[in-house]
């Protein structure tokens, strides 16, 4: 499985537009399980990373309103409701996807914030779908 990970990560760095970086995240242990970017950063900012994404995807109130969504419109399945996650900041922009053939594992692109968001959706989407299982 790493070798796809690292693979994936680089492609994610390579194909997205004004990529910065990205990373891959295993949300059953909150790891951060490979990352590539153009700054170098201390473990504990990318540690933080990982623990944010755990808690922005699987903390006991998204959950809670997961349920709640899936209990409104008739779902009655085990897959988690929220699949991507847009978040803008002063000078980036960070998107957070589910990787479709593992749900407990979440890829994270950052993006300088000129990017066209739609490509980057776009892209982020396409690298993920053509990486195929983990």
């Amino acid at each position: 499985m790493s070798e796809r990970v690292f693979a994936l990560v680089k492609t994610l760095r390579e194909e997205v537009p004004d990529c910065l970086a990205a990373g891959i995240i295993d949300m059953s242990t909150g790891m951060l399980l490979s990352v590539e970017t153009v700054d170098s950063h201390p473990p504990e900012v990318l540690d933080m990373l990982a623990a944010a994404t755990l808690d922005m995807f699987q903390g006991r109130n998204v959950v809670m309103i997961e349920d709640i969504f899936k209990e409104r419109r008739g779902v009655v399945s085990d897959r988690h409701y929220f699949q991507e996650i847009l978040i803008n900041s002063d000078n980036l922009t960070h998107v957070f996807l589910r990787v479709d053939s593992e749900d407990e594992v979440v890829a994270v692109v950052v993006c300088r914030k000129s990017v066209n968001v739609g490509m980057l959706f776009a892209q982020a989407r396409r690298v993920i779908k053509d990486m195929g299982r983990l």
